[in-house]
């Protein structure tokens, strides 16, 4: 099946979506946070079960780590994937995305089957599904293959877009502006 690169507009009519890494650090702190906090109560608890004492420095140093795990941790996270942060470009040649981490892949707009969001607040996905597996172009980069779904024979590819900026209701407008009956 040959490609269809269906013009929808003017080459200016750009929007990039993109995740700040701001967000994301102080997203991923509150989260890696949440649940070392989380952890150290239980290992507390457990210690009381066990007919252990707690001391005043035992809740010291647990402070300690509650303050300093969840930067240090969120940190290094970042570090990791500071320039493979997720992103989103529509043009009037297509969608080309990329989770974090993953290839890119471009889609002609002719080639979009549907669109959808999946989730809400900053674990919101978008589920792209080509209208045929040869329409989606897997494009050269570092990272691992692309995010993809399979589900009744066909392959949806996901892209992380809670943190985007614009947000995903943007995201939403922006692509049923170019293909209102898709999503």
């Amino acid at each position: 099946m040959a490609h269809i690169d269906e013009v929808l507009g003017p080459d200016d009519d750009t929007l990039t979506f993109f995740q700040p890494r701001a967000n994301v650090f102080v997203t991923m702190l509150w989260v890696v946070a949440a649940v070392w906090v989380t952890t150290l109560g239980l290992f507390a608890l457990l210690r009381l079960a066990l007919g252990d004492t707690l001391t005043a420095g035992d809740l010291v140093v647990s402070l300690e780590l509650a303050l300093i795990v969840p930067v240090v941790t969120s940190a290094l996270i970042m570090l990791l994937v500071w320039r493979r942060l997720g992103w989103l470009h529509t043009s009037m040649r297509g969608l080309d995305f990329a989770a974090t981490g993953r290839r890119p892949v471009h889609l002609p707009w002719a080639g979009v089957d549907t669109v959808a969001l999946r989730y809400r607040g900053p674990f919101a996905e978008l589920i792209v599904t080509p209208r045929d597996g040869e329409f989606a172009q897997e494009l050269q980069g570092p990272g691992r293959p692309p995010r993809t779904r399979r589900r009744n024979g066909q392959t949806a590819y996901l892209v992380d877009v809670g943190l985007m900026s614009p947000g995903p209701e943007v995201l939403l407008a922006e692509l049923h502006r170019r293909i209102p009956a898709k999503v």
